[in-house]
């Protein structure tokens, strides 16, 4: 593992300097947030497993396609030296790639990523669209709904929670807490 996989500041100059969307932006924040509360709950790495799920889509603004992300951003890393570990783990989190999910970090990611997005819609609809008034049914209602947040992958979020060995209610409430830690930066 190399010093600055674990440097947040650098990371994060990365993925500014890839993505300009605030939405994606705040979306790498939730999705960090998750992963490393994740992390701490295991006792891992909390710098490294956040920078990887703060770099996991840093490609997807400049390559939107199943044929560019995040296959552009692979190389990216590759050539700033990141390691393999780091670099499977954003790899795995798409299912297209091939790249399996071996480890409790692939799994966590691929677990929070959809997740996190989701949580982030059912929070914009709230009168005070505020992650302090979300709770699990709404976002488990809000699974069912199809027609609300479109783009979200409901079946990649109850994979997830499986493949963490955890309940979907538990993992919900789990990224939810993890989301409000971080509400400012989020937005939420």
């Amino acid at each position: 593992m190399e010093n600055f996989e674990r440097d947040r500041d650098y990371c994060l100059s990365i993925l500014k300097e890839h993505t300009k969307s605030e939405s994606l932006l705040k979306h790498a924040f939730a999705v960090e947030a998750c992963v490393k509360a994740y992390a701490a709950k295991y006792n891992e790495d909390e710098n490294f497993w956040g920078n990887v799920a703060l770099l996991h889509d840093f490609d997807y603004e400049l390559y939107p396609t199943e044929e560019g992300h995040p296959f552009k951003g692979n190389e990216i890393l590759k050539e700033k030296g990141f390691s393999e570990e780091f670099r499977n783990a954003i790899m795995s989190h798409a299912d297209y790639t091939g790249v399996p999910r071996n480890s409790l970090l692939e799994k966590i990611l691929f677990a929070c990523d959809e997740l996190a997005g989701l949580i982030t819609a059912v929070t914009y609809v709230r009168p005070s669209k505020s992650i302090e008034e979300v709770k699990v049914k709404s976002v488990l209602k809000k699974m069912k709904d199809k027609a609300f947040a479109r783009a979200v992958s409901r079946e990649d979020i109850k994979n997830g929670a499986a493949e963490i060995n955890i309940t979907l209610e538990d993992h919900i409430q789990f990224c939810i807490d993890a989301m409000k830690n971080k509400k400012e930066l989020l937005g939420l």
